[in-house]
């Protein structure tokens, strides 16, 4: 049943309202729609999809909480946070760039810079994937816009 195990619903949990910058806004909704378009998603156990997931910080953690459809309750993975607090942090540092070379840089000093920006993107992306695993089984597609979305909620505003 591979074509059921993947995500029908996705929302971040805060506790606090936080207003972002519109191209942080932007890379949230693109990567929210990109991931219920497509994905793989395949909690470990006897468990049958569509899931919905909660993602949100807690403490000193990452934590997934997988639910059915009916939003009935299938497992929590935590991760600690502190995994991805170098990589979010170089992510920023270099999104940052980016967005300031877009506004006078040449396009090949701004691709220069959007490549090591993919780069990370992808690193990032592998490490989740690795800490998922034996937890739950995602693609590298899927592992990469949840990446994004756990950098939304690095976030404090």
């Amino acid at each position: 049943m591979p074509h059921r195990q993947k995500l029908s619903k996705i929302e971040l949990v805060e506790k606090h309202q936080v207003r972002r910058a519109a191209e942080v806004e932007h890379e949230r909704a693109v990567a929210l729609y990109d991931l219920l378009e497509e994905n793989y998603f395949a909690p470990n156990g006897d468990f049958v999809g569509p899931y919905a997931l909660y993602i949100r910080l807690e403490d000193t953690r990452l934590i997934f909480d997988v639910r059915k459809e009916d939003e009935s309750p299938l497992v929590q993975v935590p991760l600690p946070l502190k995994t991805f607090q170098s990589i979010v942090k170089d992510y920023f540092l270099i999104c940052e760039s980016y967005f300031a070379a877009i506004k006078k840089s040449t396009p090949s000093q701004i691709e220069a810079i959007d490549m090591g920006r993919r780069g990370l993107h992808n690193e990032g992306s592998e490490l989740l994937r690795e800490r998922l695993g034996g937890k739950i089984d995602v693609d590298f597609d899927t592992a990469r816009r949840l990446f994004t979305l756990i950098c939304v909620l690095h976030i404090r505003g």
